[in-house]
């Protein structure tokens, strides 16, 4: 139970880093929101899934694929808009796969 825990702050506070930009650019509240909680689920994820793989390679892409049903969502009003999700997906998704573990003793 304390690795889900974590795994969900964790994501909590991915979420909010994740959010703070699309705040200060004025997004939608929908769009703030489905981001927000798909760190959340992301966290969860990452401290109950068990790959045997590198850890950081784990939340990567396990934060990739929770985003495809949204990225194709976005993507095929706004391709553009693509680059920094994914930049953010590929920091915010390795900072979890390698803090989750590290925080639960896993």
């Amino acid at each position: 139970m304390k690795t889900i825990i974590i795994g969900i702050l964790l994501g909590i506070a991915a979420g909010i880093i994740d959010v703070i930009p699309m705040i200060i650019k004025k997004l939608t509240w929908d769009a703030n929101i489905s981001a927000f909680l798909m760190w959340v689920i992301v966290g969860f994820f990452i401290a109950t899934i068990d790959l045997n793989m590198n850890p950081i390679l784990k939340g990567i892409l396990i934060a990739f694929l929770v985003l495809v049903p949204s990225a194709v969502l976005i993507g095929w009003k706004e391709p553009k808009s693509l680059f920094p999700i994914f930049a953010m997906t590929l920091i915010l998704g390795g900072l979890l796969g390698f803090l989750i573990p590290r925080l639960t003793n896993n």
